[in-house]
């Protein structure tokens, strides 16, 4: 699905221009975790822009079901996504980056992947009353 891919191509770009933020000037400051909750409001915003972005650019109709494929869809990009930049630029293994899940930071990326999975419909135009 288009809508999907451009749904998580503006939040991962989102991100990866956040990314170096936290790392080089949040986190030697503030700590990793307080690093990780400033960013988090910014990314959830760029995720509800984004979502929005994605329908009208598209042209998806939002329906619940629709709405729930693009999230999945997009986590999956995402996922993958984390993953190949984690073992090219980071040179972690798959059960390192997994360990990273265990950090108290690593339990707000995973809040914020289940937002960002969620987005799609959470933001989705609700339907008034049928007009007769």
């Amino acid at each position: 699905m288009a809508a999907a891919g451009l749904y998580f191509a503006m939040v991962f770009s989102a991100g990866f221009v956040l990314g170096p933020v936290r790392v080089l000037v949040l986190e030697p400051r503030l700590g990793g975790l307080a690093a990780v909750l400033c960013e988090a409001p910014v990314l959830i915003a760029a995720m509800h822009l984004a979502i929005g972005r994605a329908r009208r650019v598209t042209g998806l109709v939002a329906r619940p079901a629709t709405m729930l494929c693009v999230g999945a869809l997009a986590l999956m990009f995402q996922v993958a996504a984390d993953f190949a930049v984690g073992w090219s630029l980071r040179g972690m293994g798959l059960a390192d980056q997994l360990a990273r899940f265990a950090t108290a930071e690593g339990w707000v990326y995973l809040g914020l992947l289940l937002v960002f999975a969620a987005m799609p419909v959470v933001v989705m135009p609700r339907q008034g009353p049928a007009s007769t």
